[in-house]
């Protein structure tokens, strides 16, 4: 029900469908007030929420910084938090992955360098509806493509969310005594989230955190004034990421 209920929540924090429905309040109302109004609304999440340097500022005040590569000590597992992979029933005879697939490739780069010794990968499927082939099986075929050992993969392929990703990661933690240090690597967007659920759960982890989508300032016209589609869609994420860590506290998963 929580899975549901999430996915229709994340529905109804697209702004776009905000501006969609403030103007089809406008064309329906038959108040010309409330219309004005509607369409006032409309056009300034518009101007808000398309303004691109507004976006990074939001972008740079909530992911958590970098750490950067020379810092990172050794660790005896890197886990490794999904949802950047998607299934294709037309194509399926190769991985598709999404902008984050940064989770999986700057831990690997840290293997290669002997900062991790082992790679726990968290994650099943994310659609409603059963079928698709879980996210951490489809990285760790990623993984064996680029000869990583099998012996240093464990997947964890039940999970839907960062709760659950959480929880089933400490079982399997409990299950490994020798891992002493563990390196938690997700979205930027994501860790603050993702930190807190696995430390309710009693896994001690450091944050790694990839995928960024704040850069540095800039002052330039088409950083700071002119509209940005890209700026307008992010503010989604956003939202649905900050919505997400209010309602886990709320309910005390995090």
């Amino acid at each position: 029900m929580f899975f549901i209920l999430s996915k229709t929540l994340h529905f109804l924090l697209m702004p776009f469908i905000w501006v969609l429905l403030l103007l089809i309040f406008a064309a329906l109302l038959r108040s010309a007030k409330w219309r004005r109004l509607s369409l006032v609304g409309a056009l300034g999440i518009l101007f808000l929420f398309s303004n691109p340097f507004l976006a990074n500022e939001a972008w740079r005040a909530w992911e958590v910084e970098a750490m950067p590569v020379e810092d990172v000590k050794h660790y005896d597992v890197a886990v490794i938090l999904t949802g950047v992979t998607a299934f294709r029933e037309d194509i399926p005879d190769r991985i598709h992955t999404h902008k984050g697939a940064d989770r999986f490739l700057h831990p690997l780069q840290l293997y290669r360098m002997g900062k991790i010794d082992k790679f726990l990968i968290a994650g099943g499927s994310g659609r409603v509806l059963a079928g698709a082939v879980a996210e951490a099986e489809q990285i760790e075929r990623v993984l064996l493509l680029a000869n990583v050992p099998k012996e240093d993969i464990l997947i964890e392929g039940n999970s839907r969310n960062t709760r659950e990703n959480a929880k089933n990661t400490a079982k399997l933690v409990e299950q490994h005594p020798e891992w002493k240090n563990l390196l938690l690597v997700t979205s930027a967007f994501h860790m603050r989230r993702s930190a807190a659920c696995f430390q309710k759960a009693g896994v001690k982890a450091s944050a790694f955190s990839t995928d960024f989508n704040a850069s540095e300032r800039r002052f330039t016209p088409d950083e700071t004034i002119i509209p940005s589609v890209s700026a307008f869609s992010g503010w989604h994420l956003l939202i649905h990421e900050v919505t997400g860590f209010i309602v886990y506290k709320v309910l005390g998963y995090c």
